[in-house]
């Protein structure tokens, strides 16, 4: 592994890494453990977008403890690791946590730390930016404290973080697009969690979706967890919803590899049909009146991000009609994040020198 080297500024260990955020397309919610062991053959559908979230970590010579977040606006000042630990209320959340995971005994003698992170995606948008940060952190860390973590150790630990930050269980399929990029199949398996790639151009997805932010956060694991208890606890609906659900994913997966677009957008629409009736508030009147609008300048279909109920959707428009749905969007109270899909993984940078990717 390479020593981080000093930075010829200030002398001080600097580390920045970056993670993208997702737009999925099928099969969410399956991927919350154990849901998708009912479901043989379950899949998630997904790609990463250029919507990134960041994390800078910074040795302190003061001693101090320092976090900030900048999207979210808030910071913990601490004039010791000690101080930290005895705190009981810490406004960055995710940060104080994951300074406990990797620093149990404290920084080194004499040393304190600091952590900014920045989110790009609104607050509550669906597209997974608390997972995307959660990646870009722990890699940061991993690399700033010499922990060596593989892909799907770093996912491991930030689920299992990330689970106790919102108190309810946690999916899978955000962390994968945020460590690998691109367009993904998460294969949700007996025998473990399996990620491939699906080969599409990037144009291809680019010029065929719009997505669209409502501007009213949403809480998917409020959603999320509704709608496992529901499943938990027998309710035959929902059962085969989620059986209707993985057939689509399936097929999604196929339909984008093959390049059947016609097939996308009926697979969207459908996905979106059974989604919605999983639980109440999963769309909201404003997210309807969204679609319908965009739908009368050529989308052909939508459906939410993550577990709805506000945040980000989704749309698949006819050729050339992009910008005609856009100005819909726009003109109806809506707000279109333009996005390219993103192919690189987790990138971390020391003392602002690119660290090679086989590290992770």
């Amino acid at each position: 592994m390479t020593p981080i080297r000093k930075s010829p500024k200030r002398g001080e260990d600097t580390i920045v890494a970056h993670a993208s955020c997702r737009v999925d397309l099928a099969g969410s919610t399956l991927d919350l453990w154990p849901l998708y062991l009912f479901h043989p053959g379950a899949v998630t559908v997904n790609f990463a977008v250029n919507i990134l979230t960041r994390c800078q970590i910074t040795t302190r010579q003061d001693g101090a403890i320092y976090f900030k977040s900048i999207d979210m606006r808030c910071e913990d000042r601490f004039p010791n690791f000690s101080a930290f630990c005895r705190a009981t209320r810490q406004n960055h959340q995710m940060a104080a946590h994951l300074v406990r995971f990797f620093f149990p005994a404290g920084p080194p003698k004499g040393q304190g730390l600091s952590i900014e992170t920045n989110s790009e995606s609104p607050a509550g948008a669906g597209i997974s930016g608390s997972s995307a940060l959660m990646v870009a952190s722990i890699a940061g860390l991993a690399r700033y404290t010499g922990k060596k973590l593989d892909r799907e150790e770093i996912r491991v630990i930030a689920q299992n973080i990330e689970a106790q930050l919102i108190n309810v269980p946690t999916g899978c399929q955000d962390y994968y697009p945020a460590l690998y990029g691109g367009v993904n199949a998460i294969h949700l398996d007996p025998d473990g969690i399996h990620r491939q790639s699906i080969s599409v151009a990037p144009a291809d997805i680019e010029s065929r979706f719009v997505l669209v932010y409502t501007g009213a956060p949403r809480q998917s694991g409020i959603n999320n967890w509704e709608v496992f208890k529901a499943h938990i606890n027998g309710d035959k609906r929902v059962f085969r919803n989620f059986e209707e659900i993985g057939a689509i994913a399936r097929a999604m997966h196929a339909a984008l590899e093959s390049g059947d677009w016609d097939d996308v957008a009926r697979l969207l629409g459908e996905e979106w049909k059974l989604r919605r009736t999983n639980a109440p508030g999963i769309s909201t009147p404003l997210i309807d009146r969204l679609i319908a609008a965009a739908k009368r300048k050529g989308a052909l279909a939508a459906k939410v991000c993550g577990a709805g109920g506000g945040g980000c959707f989704v749309l698949f428009v006819r050729e050339g009609s992009h910008e005609a749905v856009a100005e819909a969007i726009r003109a109806n109270g809506g707000r279109v994040l333009p996005f390219r899909v993103n192919p690189e993984g987790v990138t971390v940078i020391g003392n602002g020198v690119p660290i090679e990717p086989g590290y992770l």
